[in-house]
């Protein structure tokens, strides 16, 4: 394999690379490509992101973080239908995007839940019917990074000519990535698989409501930073259910010793860490192995965010306060919802 080839690896045939080597120097020899990659990887993130805030404002970084996610796992993932309606499923996406977040935070906590559930219900529908791709880590973790940076006015209308111009480019990506595949399914395919006592429909209506719910709990107690639950609902409640239980054990000890690690860091580093605390987590993140160890180092950049609006004491509670309470309330909510639904007879 070659140096081009191999810096083509995603994460795991890369770690598999570095696990299989048979001698110290080969396994130097594929490190050394593995860490090469997450710095050039990093860089241009860094790189994108900023583009993003120069050209749609500061306030609309966030849009260049979310198109970034949907171009690098896009390049890959699929929707499991056919090119054509894939592209408009895209489309309607980004649609979501646009007009989601800004309507639900406009209508206050409780009818604005409403409209949580029914935008994010659309979005996890029409994207995540091939659950395989985990698709509803980038669409829906999207949603909620709009929603929680949320803008308003003329910064709005930059925001949805960032968005557009995202989804131009992840269509694109997604052409050329995929128009050799061939899919039997189609969108009519996705309305008549629509099941309630299929494991795929019962997830999405669940995750939906978990997520929608505990955003509203966390908004009416006037908790800052309520998409942080929701984001830790919508990460444990994974499509199999026999996976609740390892998400959970991993998000809520990762967590905590992310906070702990980032008071530790900002205690002895200068106030400059704050500015590179999000590079170090992704670095880390691209080094870690388990589902534990990414939730520590994704906490470092959430919480230099945050610190500079809530301050440190507050930051670094309520980043572990909502991954606390949301991967146990995500969890019990999905065991409730799926005996419930078990009540409903079958036709």
């Amino acid at each position: 394999m070659t140096f081009y080839q191999e810096l083509q690896l995603n994460q795991a045939g890369s770690k598999a690379m570095v696990k299989n080597a048979k001698s110290p120097r080969e396994k130097l020899h594929h490190t050394c490509i593995y860490m090469f990659k997450i710095g050039i990887t990093m860089l241009f993130c860094m790189a994108f992101v900023m583009a993003f805030g120069q050209i749609f404002g500061d306030g609309n970084s966030t849009v260049g973080v979310v198109v970034l996610l949907f171009l690098m796992v896009f390049k890959n993932a699929d929707f499991g239908i056919c090119m054509r309606h894939s592209l408009k499923v895209m489309a309607a996406i980004f649609g979501i995007l646009i007009i989601g977040p800004r309507l639900a935070n406009m209508a206050g906590p409780i009818f604005g839940m409403v409209l949580n559930m029914v935008f994010i219900f659309l979005l996890a529908f029409i994207s995540c019917h091939n659950i395989i791709m985990s698709n509803h880590s980038t669409v829906i973790l999207g949603y909620l990074l709009l929603y929680g940076y949320d803008v308003t006015g003329k910064e709005y209308g930059l925001r949805i000519a960032g968005l557009v111009l995202g989804a131009v480019l992840t269509g694109i990506v997604f052409y050329r990535g995929h128009r050799n595949y061939k899919y039997k399914r189609d969108l009519k395919s996705i309305f008549e698989e629509f099941d309630i006592h299929s494991s795929r429909t019962r997830w999405q209506i669940a995750m939906t409501l978990g997520v929608s719910s505990a955003m509203c709990f966390a908004e009416l107690l006037h908790f800052p930073r309520s998409m942080w639950i929701g984001i830790a609902v919508m990460s444990v409640m994974v499509p199999f259910e026999q996976d609740l239980k390892k998400r959970t054990k991993g998000r809520i000890p990762g967590n905590l010793f992310g906070g702990i690690l980032f008071v530790v860091l900002y205690a002895i580093l200068p106030p400059s860490f704050l500015s590179y605390a999000g590079i170090i987590g992704g670095i880390g993140v691209g080094l870690s192995a388990s589902y534990g160890w990414q939730s520590v180092f994704n906490s470092l950049g959430a919480m230099a965010v945050a610190t500079g609006l809530l301050g440190l004491p507050a930051a670094v509670f309520f980043r572990i306060f909502h991954n606390v309470c949301g991967s146990i309330y995500g969890h019990l909510f999905y065991k409730f919802f799926n005996r419930s639904v078990n009540c409903i007879p079958a036709e």
